[in-house]
């Protein structure tokens, strides 16, 4: 049966991130974050409690934790729960209980010269502001277009209005002729009618 080791966090850093680089060259960072929990008793009393967890990153997420995250800021995590011993000088066995981190993201807004931006999404920014410039100069090109076809529509309404005016007063009023009798059928003539 398969099993699932999934955790997600949102909460605020209890302390800035430390880095550090083990034995074999692999960097690690740890830092922690706090997340609150909020509940109404029976007798309409708030309460709320915090929690404290142990992170960790490695690799590159390592370094992007250490260079953009800082004490106090909001942040989601997204991991898996791990456990590891180890063994005090005294001989005692000690366990630790921590989160290690596979996915980061920065809640709050930082300062520019801060700001983080994947190497992915600077490519992606980077086409979407040159096809808004292509978008924006196509909108400038068909508003331009329409003013001129409304420029033209209009000067043709113009030229219409005159030229039907014109034909109206050049042409004299028509008076329309009796009707004339009919002529006299030959045939009728012949037969005396």
């Amino acid at each position: 049966m398969r099993s699932i080791n999934k955790v997600i966090l949102i909460g605020n850093l209890t302390r800035d991130p430390e880095m550090r680089q083990t034995p074999n060259g692999q960097t690690v960072t740890t830092f922690g974050i706090a997340t609150n929990r909020e509940w109404t008793t029976k007798e309409g009393e708030k309460k709320n409690s915090a929690e404290f967890h142990e992170c960790v990153a490695w690799a590159r997420l390592a370094e992007i934790c250490h260079k953009y995250i800082r004490k106090g800021r909001l942040v989601y995590l997204e991991g898996y729960l791990k456990t590891r011993s180890w063994d005090t000088p005294e001989g005692i066995k000690k366990f630790k209980t921590e989160i290690v981190i596979q996915d980061m993201i920065m809640l709050e807004k930082k300062a520019s010269d801060e700001e983080y931006v994947p190497e992915n999404e600077e490519k992606t920014t980077e086409v979407l502001e040159k096809k808004a410039e292509v978008l924006e100069e196509k909108s400038e090109e068909k508003t331009e277009e329409k003013e001129e076809v409304v420029a033209e529509d209009t000067a043709e309404d113009t030229v219409e209005d005159t030229v039907e005016d014109t034909v109206e007063e050049e042409t004299p009023a028509v008076e329309e002729e009796p009707a004339k009798e009919e002529a006299e059928n030959p045939i009728d003539k012949d037969l005396g009618l």
